[in-house]
């Protein structure tokens, strides 16, 4: 088994430990070298673990203190991907700050007024499933999707729809998450949307990039408690 496959076991080992052992945020995880020896893994593929913890939000290092719980993943995550797949699916994250904020970059620089008109209607249709009690993933999808058509670049396509099936577990279990709460956190999802579009529309390329990239992120964080 290669090292990433391993990471990928010891990411989901930890999260279930912060789960079954009630961790709550701030407290502390077992070391290192004792997590490597629970695992019966290297200390080198634990470190890599944590890192992408740390950068999915789950747990903060401390310097010479160890790693804290910063969020609990939400256990309604559970019933929209196996746990077992939740460090592959997280890490499209990573990618997704890269690829989709170039991809709006682009968009506002280059769309033309047919392709800012399906925005728009994509826009539309999202407001309308996030407004009702429909699923509204599909919708989420299709707007993502073109935005990164409107960079008049088919070479993004592909690439896009390769994180496809990894995407719609987040956003099904996004939505489902969010509708658990408060009804601002939807508004909130709208409101990153409108910046996005808005910035496009207004071919303010920073604007666009930045309005992405705020919205991945907070995104993420919504997959917490």
């Amino acid at each position: 088994m290669n090292e990433g496959r391993l990471a990928d076991r010891a990411y989901t080992a930890i999260v279930r430990i912060i789960n079954d052992e009630g961790l709550a945020i701030g407290d502390r995880l077992p070391s290192e070298a004792r997590l490597a020896e629970t695992f019966g893994m290297s200390r080198t593929i634990v470190r890599e673990a944590l890192a992408r913890l740390a950068s999915d939000g789950i747990t903060e290092a401390r310097r010479g203190a160890g790693s804290y719980v910063k969020r609990r993943p939400s256990e309604r995550l559970g019933t929209h991907m196996p746990m077992d797949e939740l460090a592959k699916t997280l890490g499209t994250y990573e990618v997704r700050f890269v690829l989709e904020a170039e991809t709006a970059r682009l968009a506002a620089l280059r769309r033309s007024s047919e392709q800012m008109e399906a925005i728009e209607q994509a826009l539309a249709a999202l407001r309308a499933a996030l407004l009702s009690e429909a699923p509204a993933h599909d919708e989420d999808w299709v707007l993502h999707r073109t935005i990164v058509e409107a960079t008049g670049n088919s070479a993004f396509i592909p690439v896009f729809d390769h994180l496809k099936d990894e995407v719609m577990h987040i956003l099904r279990a996004g939505v489902d998450i969010s509708r658990s709460r408060p009804p601002e956190v939807i508004g909130a999802m709208m409101d990153e949307h409108d910046a996005i579009v808005e910035a496009i529309r207004g071919r303010d390329p920073d604007g666009a990039a930045l309005a992405m990239r705020w919205h991945l992120s907070q995104g993420r964080k919504r997959l917490m408690p």
